[in-house]
């Protein structure tokens, strides 16, 4: 079951909730048919969980947001990508660790 703490991203509302929002972003770049992103996905669930109120998390279906995927430059997915005050601050391609990926947000 998916977190209640994962936000869903896309071309209409990316610009309002990742590079308008106050401190850190994570968006994880996904698609249905990838089968590593669904391997992602509770670890990515987890931090969500974890960080309710510390950081904001969610995914970006690249088929569903083609405008938002080519704007950043999404060529394979998983991409995980993090956005402090609307600048990119970090990015990690495939299938990685939860410390990894917080410590992606807090660097």
């Amino acid at each position: 079951m998916a977190s209640a703490n994962v936000k869903v991203f896309n071309d209409l509302n990316f610009e309002e909730e990742v590079l308008k929002a106050d401190g850190a972003v994570l968006v994880d770049f996904t698609a249905t048919w990838c089968g590593p992103c669904k391997q992602l996905a509770p670890i990515v669930e987890q931090v969500a969980d974890e960080l309710v109120g510390k950081a904001i998390i969610g995914k970006l279906d690249i088929d569903e947001s083609p405008m938002t995927a080519a704007k950043f430059g999404i060529r394979s997915v998983p991409t995980l990508m993090v956005f402090k005050n609307g600048e990119k601050a970090a990015q990690h391609l495939g299938v990685t660790s939860k410390a990894k990926i917080v410590n992606l947000l807090n660097d």
